[in-house]
């Protein structure tokens, strides 16, 4: 049975990911558009670089194309953001995307974009799942690609200029181009280069791509952009001077910096940026809104502007429903992901690497002195991530500690409450916290803790890890 987490769903290629379920999950958008009348509306399928994607969306605009939805197929591979602005932009009530995102190179997946071009939310997703299971052993109708082309029931489209576009209308193009910026750009052998390198060059900045070519096993890497995977970038920026390295996670909706210092820049790091960018030096007014594992420094920026910080579950649908209920102007998540208003109501690497490059050049700061001036106004709020693998047993084990009987062990620090809305995190008077929740995405068990320094968040991370017996 297809399952939807909170990036969508992902299975491993041979195993669950197949033709058929496919189809099948094809079929079930299909129904599902037809029963709402909806039979009339266009469908967007695009897919990335993964084995497969390709193949994939081919199969699953002859189901809709079958049912007698035409299906709009993007006709190259496409950052998910660039799909999500097309159903978004052209008013389509679904749409969809081939791709696992980050996940190792043996997974992929399909990511269903509701009205809006969102990401689905979760009564829509369980609806999905229930369409699903009605289905299951259904003989699925389709009418081959090529044919279904002709047809005029599959209508192959490239909508990477106008995606383009939009976001050079969105960013100050003439301050981005006096600056004669140098960046260094990785797409880690996903879909960003075409877009973002168009964007930086237009913008007269200059750059190097490296990690570019089409390859289905991510150069034998983690497609995601975190500290160990990008060594080569950290590398790259030290030894040509540049003013800053920007990667890409397979799919592009996620972003990795390299500041001017050849640091790596902490998702929760940027997202900080560009919310403080936006509200000091824009003149920009409007709440921030972060998932349960992102750091609560967006709420001291937040307060001192007299803005709210929004707390949601994983998942970036939680993230842009609050963003649409509150009209907050930045919302992301410490894995990398971030949206920002008046943009796509989803993720986008590539429009939020773009502001970070006119946030350089409007300030005529580096971003490490913007940083240090935020940690100059606001102190330090230091992090510390630590992944688990588990048995199905040891899973239940820790379910039953944490979710049932409610266990905690001794912490140094007063608590001040626990939230158990996504996982279990203790918040301690202090300001720090630490959660431990399952991911959505893979077989893992996280441990997030912030507090005042790096030595703090080690010892009482260690001390939930000991206490769970990890």
């Amino acid at each position: 049975m297809i399952k939807f987490g909170t990036g969508g769903w992902r299975a491993i290629i041979g195993d669950e990911f197949t033709k058929a379920n496919v189809q099948l999950l094809a079929l079930a958008l299909a129904t599902k558009m037809k029963n709402e009348g909806l039979a009339g509306q266009d469908f967007v399928i695009g897919y990335d670089r993964r084995f497969l994607s390709r193949e994939a969306a081919h199969w699953a605009g002859e189901v809709f194309a079958a049912a007698g939805i035409r299906a709009l197929v993007i006709d190259r591979e496409s950052p998910t953001p660039l799909i999500m602005y097309t159903a978004a932009h052209r008013g389509l009530p679904y749409g969809m995307a081939v791709t696992a995102s980050h996940n190792p190179a043996i997974y992929n997946g399909v990511k269903v974009f509701m009205e809006g071009g969102r990401d689905a939310n979760e009564a829509l997703t369980a609806s999905f799942e229930e369409y699903l299971e009605t289905l299951e052993g259904s003989f699925i109708p389709t009418i081959p690609f090529d044919e279904a082309c002709a047809m005029g029931r599959i209508l192959l489209i490239d909508p990477m200029n106008e995606y383009i576009d939009n976001i050079l209308a969105a960013v100050d193009t003439d301050a981005i181009r006096a600056c004669g910026l140098k960046v260094a750009l990785d797409p880690m052998y996903g879909v960003s280069k075409t877009a973002l390198q168009t964007i930086l060059l237009t913008t007269r900045c200059e750059v190097d791509v490296i990690h570019e070519r089409h390859d289905t096993l991510f150069g034998g890497r983690l497609p995601a952009p975190n500290v160990k995977t990008l060594a080569s970038l950290v590398n790259f920026v030290e030894e040509n001077g540049c003013d800053i390295g920007i990667a890409t996670d397979g799919d592009a909706d996620r972003l990795g910096v390299i500041d001017d210092k050849a640091e790596f820049l902490h998702p929760n790091k940027i997202l900080v940026l560009l919310y403080y960018y936006l509200i000091k030096y824009k003149g920009w007014h409007g709440a921030a809104v972060r998932n349960i594992a992102t750091t609560h420094l967006l709420d001291a920026i937040a307060e001192s502007f007299g803005e709210t910080c929004y707390e949601v579950p994983v998942g970036f649908k939680y993230v842009s429903s609050r963003m649409l209920e509150t009209g907050a102007i930045i919302g992301g998540e410490s894995s990398g992901g971030l949206t920002v208003r008046g943009h796509i109501q989803g993720k986008d690497g590539i429009y939020a690497a773009a502001l970070l490059v006119e946030m350089i050049a409007k300030t005529g700061k580096p971003l490490s002195a913007l940083w240090q001036e935020i940690v100059d106004t606001y102190g330090s709020f230091e992090m510390t991530e630590d992944d688990f693998r588990f048995s199905e047993a040891k899973k239940a084990e820790i379910y039953a500690t944490l979710m049932e009987k409610k266990l905690l062990p001794a912490f140094p620090c007063e608590i001040s409450r626990v939230s158990y809305l996504d996982g279990c995190k203790v918040y301690f008077k202090n300001g720090g916290w630490v959660i431990a929740r399952f991911s959505g995405t893979e077989p893992l068990l996280r441990i997030f803790c912030e507090m005042d320094s790096v030595a703090h968040a080690r010892q009482v991370a260690d001390l939930f890890i000991n206490f769970l017996e990890l």
